[in-house]
């Protein structure tokens, strides 16, 4: 019970975090502390779930602004709920959108996962039209370069709505630490596609699920740094690019650590492995972080309805 406590501890602690895992914070602006003071503002005015009532992506060129949990997206479309290998899953979350490379990514990797013979991938949450903090569930996912993938396997192709109300298969056994039974092969080998793109930057999986991955044989170790341990990813994958060109304002995370990642930091992970409790979105209280500048003219422009700010602090719910 005590070690329970603990671990309990640990994830409460770790939802305080605006990204993905400990090295997952953006770098310094590079002009200064200067440049960061113009470039950051308060939302002040506006309601963090007014990015949530966009009628659509602003106008514009294709642009991440921010970082992946304070940010907005200008320019961004939508991934078409099927394609080949794939199928959006939850459409009416209006969640399916991100930058063009985002979904030009998403698009070759079902292809990928089809090729292989794996199955039909389910896209859960992307980015909302113009990003930005989400009224529940992501404390990320902000500048359209975030995307969870369900690792399930078993479906066919499904009507949509069939699909706003699937459940993930959680595949982490936390009394050992192990994944369970339900795991195949079939499922490292998603991850494996996913992580071997140049584009991806990281993909938060659960600590078990990570050395699962390690102690597997492999031609090559190379994609398995960018694998990072993270509490409650035990039922999807959470994959993140990297900044595509062309995106100037977009704040890149920090280098990942060298080596494979499968070392003593895996093993601390391990030991505070946890299950994580998604809190319900009508109980859920938005974020409302420092957006930069220009993330008021994405909000700004045509199709947004703009909501009073409340008088309460707000705060995050997930990590992801």
């Amino acid at each position: 019970m005590r070690r329970m406590l603990g671990g309990l501890l640990v994830v409460v602690c770790a939802l305080a975090l605006t990204a993905g895992d400990a090295d997952a914070k953006p770098r310094k602006h590079r002009h200064g502390k200067k440049a960061v003071a113009s470039r950051v503002i308060a939302n002040k005015g506006y309601n963090p779930i007014a990015w949530s009532r966009t009628d659509g992506p602003a106008q514009g060129a294709a642009q991440a602004i921010g970082g992946y949990a304070a940010g907005c997206l200008s320019g961004g479309m939508a991934l078409p709920g099927e394609g080949t290998g794939y199928q959006v899953i939850r459409l009416s979350r209006q969640r399916n959108y991100g930058h063009p490379a985002l979904v030009e990514f998403l698009r070759g990797f079902g292809q990928k996962v089809a090729t292989a013979g794996l199955g039909t991938a389910l896209i859960g949450d992307m980015s909302q039209a113009r990003g930005g903090p989400m009224s529940f569930g992501h404390a990320s996912h902000q500048i359209g370069l975030d995307a969870d993938v369900w690792l399930r396997l078993d479906l066919p192709p499904m009507g949509r709505a069939a699909r706003e109300h699937l459940e993930e298969i959680k595949y982490v056994d936390y009394d050992d630490r192990r994944v369970t039974g339900d795991w195949s092969a079939k499922q490292a080998e998603m991850i494996r596609i996913a992580a071997s793109d140049p584009r991806v930057s990281r993909i938060f999986v659960s600590p078990a699920i990570k050395r699962e991955l390690c102690v597997r044989e492999w031609k090559s170790r190379d994609w398995l740094g960018k694998l990072r341990p993270w509490h409650g990813h035990d039922g999807h994958m959470h994959v993140r690019l990297s900044c595509p060109p062309g995106s100037p304002q977009c704040e890149e995370q920090r280098e990942r650590p060298d080596g494979d990642g499968c070392d003593d930091d895996l093993q601390g992970w391990l030991r505070r492995a946890v299950p994580v409790t998604e809190t319900p979105p009508e109980r859920a209280r938005p974020r409302n972080p420092h957006l930069p500048s220009a993330c008021q003219a994405v909000l700004r422009s045509g199709g947004t309805r703009i909501a009073a700010a409340p008088a309460t602090k707000v705060g995050a719910t997930t990590i992801d």
